[in-house]
């Protein structure tokens, strides 16, 4: 039994993929660089902000930006064009419009 509490404890962290993000003023401080697109189609992810970091779980898109950079389990920087992006997103009005439209990308927020 302590055996697979102990196995359970160190997997965690791997099987909770939270989309707890902060974002950074420099490029060179940042896990991702996000550009962010005016149409959805444009987009690899649709991205809705929840009010509270318990709605962020999953890596489906549903973003909770910390106040502090040791909060965040990622860190991003928002560019100002395309080409500069590791991932493109567009920030959905409804949280139901969350979700990754290019899934070759989804790596990117692990």
């Amino acid at each position: 039994m302590k055996t697979c509490l102990f196995f359970l404890t160190l997997l965690c962290p791997f099987l909770m993929f939270s989309q707890k993000v902060f974002s950074v003023n420099y490029g060179s401080q940042a896990e991702v660089r996000v550009f962010v697109t005016d149409y959805e189609s444009q987009a690899d992810l649709k991205v809705f902000r929840v009010k509270y970091s318990s709605q962020a779980s999953g890596n489906e898109g549903k973003w909770f930006f910390t106040e502090y950079e040791s909060q965040a389990q990622k860190k991003i920087y928002f560019v100002d064009y395309e080409s500069q992006a590791d991932l493109k997103i567009y920030f959905a009005p409804y949280e139901s419009q969350a979700g990754w439209r290019n899934k070759s990308k989804k790596h990117l927020m692990y």
